[in-house]
Parts: C-alpha cells; sequence; structure tokens
C-alpha cells in the first residue's frame, strides 16, 4: 500500500487492485493516476550522480555563465575591426574666387589593413572561446571535488554514527557491569566521556555535510538550502589511460600550452598587420568650385594625398612583434616540456593514493575492526580493562577516518590529474 498525500486530493493507492478516492470523480481518479505516475520519474531526476552534476555545472554555473557572455564582446571587436573609414565632407565659402566650394574625401587603405585587422580579432576571438574552455575545465574540477566532498561527509556521518552507537553500547556494557560490581565508578564516567567525545563528532559531521552541500549547490546555481540527493560511492575509483596516452592527450589539450598556441598565432596574425601598416593610405579628394565670374559657375576638382613614410614605417611595431613571436615559441616549448612533467607527477601521484587507499580498504581497516572486536570481547569477559577497548576503538574511529579521506584524496587527485591534461579522462 502506497500513501499518496497531495494538498487537494488524498488517496490511498493499491498498486495491485484498489483506489480509494474522496469521492468518486472519474477526473479524479485520473489526476491522481497521473501524479502517481509521474511520482518514479521525479523522484529519478532529483538524484544527483557525477556525471548529472558535472552536467549540471557546465550549464548553470554562474561564473562559466558570465565568462561565455565575452564572446559578445569579441563579437563587437570583430565589426569594429572591419569597418570601413567614413569618409569627410567640407564645404567652403570665401570672397575671393571660386566664392564656394564642396569637397568629398575617402581614405583608402591599401596592403589588405581591413583584412588583416579582422584576421586578428578572429585570433583574439579563438583566444577567448580557449580561455571559456579552460574555465569550463576549472569548473569541472571544482564540481568534481565538490561532489566527493559531499560524498565524503556523508560517509563521515555515517561513521560517526557507527563510533557513537558503538560507544553508547560500551558505555551500557560498563553500566551493567558496574551495577553487579564487577568495574569501579571510574570506568562508567570514562565510558560516558567517550560516548560525549561520539555525539559531539556525530554533530560535527552533520554540520559539515550542510557545509558541503551547499558548496556544491553554489557550483551547480541550485538553491544553497536545498538537499541533495547524491547517488555514488567514494569507493567507485576511476581509472585513468596509460601514462603515454595521457601525456600525448596534455600536450594537445593542456590549458598553458593551448593558450600559448593561440597567442602565437595571433601574433603571428599581428606582425602580417604591422608589417601591412608600412604601406601608406591614400586619400581621394572630389569635388566642386562654385560661383567664380567670369569664368565659371561650376568647376569640377579633384586631388590625391599620399603620406610619405621618410622617417617612420612601421619599424618598431614590426621588430617588437617579431621579438614577442620568437619568445612565444620558445615559451611554448618550455611549456610543453612543463606539462608533460605535470602529467608524470599528477599520474603517479593518483597511482600512490590510489595504492594506499587499496591498502585501507582491504587489509588495515578489516584487520583494525577484527581488534576492535576482541579486545570488546577480552573486555565483556572481564580479560582486559576499559582503556584497552577505548584505544581499540579510537584508533578503529582514526582508521576509517584516514580511509574515507584516502579515497577523497584518490578523487581529488584524479580531478587535479583531469585538469593538468585539459581533457576529460572518464
Amino acid at each position: 500500500m502506497v500513501e499518496f498525500d497531495h494538498p487537494i486530493i488524498r488517496a490511498e493507492y493499491n498498486v495491485g487492485w484498489t483506489t480509494k478516492l474522496m469521492g468518486d470523480s472519474v477526473i479524479f481518479r485520473l489526476i491522481v493516476s497521473a501524479l502517481l505516475a509521474s511520482a518514479p520519474a521525479v523522484a529519478q531526476e532529483s538524484s544527483l550522480d557525477l556525471q548529472r552534476a558535472l552536467a549540471a555545472a557546465e550549464t548553470g554555473n554562474l561564473e562559466l555563465r558570465a565568462a561565455r557572455q565575452q564572446r559578445a564582446i569579441v563579437l563587437a571587436g570583430l565589426r569594429i575591426a572591419g569597418q570601413i573609414p567614413n569618409p569627410t565632407v567640407s564645404f567652403a565659402a570665401a570672397r575671393d574666387v571660386p566664392h564656394e566650394s564642396l569637397v568629398w574625401d575617402q581614405p583608402i587603405e591599401l596592403g589588405g589593413k581591413r583584412g588583416k585587422r579582422r584576421a586578428v580579432a578572429q585570433e583574439e576571438q579563438k583566444a577567448t572561446e580557449i580561455d571559456i574552455t579552460v574555465l569550463s575545465r576549472q569548473i569541472r574540477h571544482r564540481t568534481r571535488e565538490a561532489f566527493y566532498r559531499a560524498l565524503l561527509t556523508r560517509a563521515q556521518t555515517e561513521q560517526s554514527k557507527t563510533a557513537l552507537d558503538l560507544a553508547t553500547r560500551i558505555a551500557d556494557v560498563v553500566r551493567q557491569r558496574f551495577e553487579v560490581g564487577d568495574v569501579a565508578q571510574l570506568e562508567v564516567i570514562q565510558a560516558e566521556v567517550e560516548s560525549a567525545r561520539a555525539t559531539a563528532d556525530y554533530e560535527a559531521a552533520i554540520q559539515a555535510q550542510k557545509i558541503a552541500d551547499a558548496q556544491l549547490a553554489a557550483l551547480l546555481n541550485r538553491p544553497l538550502d536545498q538537499a541533495l540527493n547524491l547517488q555514488g560511492r567514494l569507493e567507485e575509483l576511476p581509472k585513468p589511460e596509460t601514462l603515454q596516452a595521457v601525456t600525448e592527450r596534455a600536450l594537445g589539450s593542456n590549458a598553458d600550452v593551448l593558450r600559448t598556441t593561440q597567442e602565437l598565432e595571433t601574433e603571428q596574425r599581428r606582425l602580417s598587420l604591422a608589417k601591412a601598416q608600412r604601406i601608406p593610405n591614400v586619400d581621394l579628394q572630389a569635388g566642386v568650385d562654385l560661383n567664380s565670374p567670369p569664368d565659371f559657375n561650376a568647376g569640377p576638382r579633384g586631388q590625391v594625398a599620399v603620406s610619405l613614410p621618410l622617417f617612420y614605417h612601421g619599424q618598431g611595431e614590426v621588430a617588437q612583434s617579431t621579438a614577442k613571436l620568437e619568445l612565444l615559441r620558445l615559451s611554448l616549448q618550455a611549456q610543453r616540456n612543463n606539462a608533460s612533467v605535470q602529467v608524470i607527477a599528477a599520474y603517479y601521484d593518483y597511482a600512490a593514493k590510489a595504492g594506499q587507499s587499496n591498502q585501507y580498504g582491504q587489509r588495515i581497516v578489516p584487520q583494525t575492526v577484527k581488534l576492535e572486536e576482541m579486545a570488546e570481547d577480552s573486555y565483556r569477559s572481564g580479560k582486559s580493562n576499559l582503556l584497552i577497548l577505548i584505544d581499540a576503538q579510537r584508533r578503529l574511529n582514526e582508521t576509517r577516518k584516514t580511509y574515507l579521506d584516502s579515497l577523497f584524496a584518490v578523487q581529488s587527485s584524479f580531478a587535479v590529474l583531469e585538469e593538468v591534461v585539459g581533457a576529460s579522462l572518464d
């Protein structure tokens, strides 16, 4: 029997056979059936796994949406670069003849300057797209870490609850033994202190979970006070490709390499524009002289003006752009080497942390659990004192916390590796 409660309709719905409604209206039956049928779908949409979280951050993150707004600015710059110089119209009146004149002055750019300016603007547009892509990778990194941090806090809350239940159970055992006279009151106080410590840890873990949820919700542009239904496990560790494969991908998608490569392309366009700027522009003037008696009433006139590059012909801009190109070529070589080193460091860091978490999960935690159980059995049988049991409990709690931290460290190191490579690895 599934109980359905709605502000307008309340019903008890038997999935197999019966439907009890407040009233016998057919419309009410249809409404209730539709709402009940859609309830699983709504519940499914509210759950959030890693891929859905990454997709939500890609589309909804406010920082990323603001960065994408820069595209409009770059497109405006492209229009500016393609503008044609405006003409100048001048009218003159004088006592001398001709008494009036009207002149149209049109600057003419030579050497393809307009096309080269547009080429520079297009390369700058590509650079903006690269910056947006780099920010997208950073948001992906932060979202992945925030997602697994939220899972970590949930696991820590469960661990704290388990530790609290264990401390409470031991405190009950100590009280029972004290009531029959097997132990002193000192052990009762020690057990109650340990239970209070476990309670405080549990309450702190609950608050840490709320903080992690708010941080993840901020990245996804969701209400900060909304509870998140996360699906995933810290133990599900990603498996990257081989070191050679991820290194090759990094050389083509690393953020620093992409930026410098694009800066190199842009500077080459600027050098081409600087060389074109050495070609002087031409000013074409056409007009008419008016009211020049007795010779004429209207007479055409024309003029061509060219600036002579005698003293300065753009050699400074060309030299500066050439030097910058050489700097960018050397920087690109260095950044390729740095990218390879960063990939190697991130890859082996991931491998080391994955190996550590496997050791904790397969050997250290199970053996520590066994030691705690043996210490508890020994205390129950009166073969050991309470301090040995408390020490075993604390060691178990610390080991489990370390194991959870190691799992999160693996997920975090994978996020670092993914950002260094500059591409998705799962």
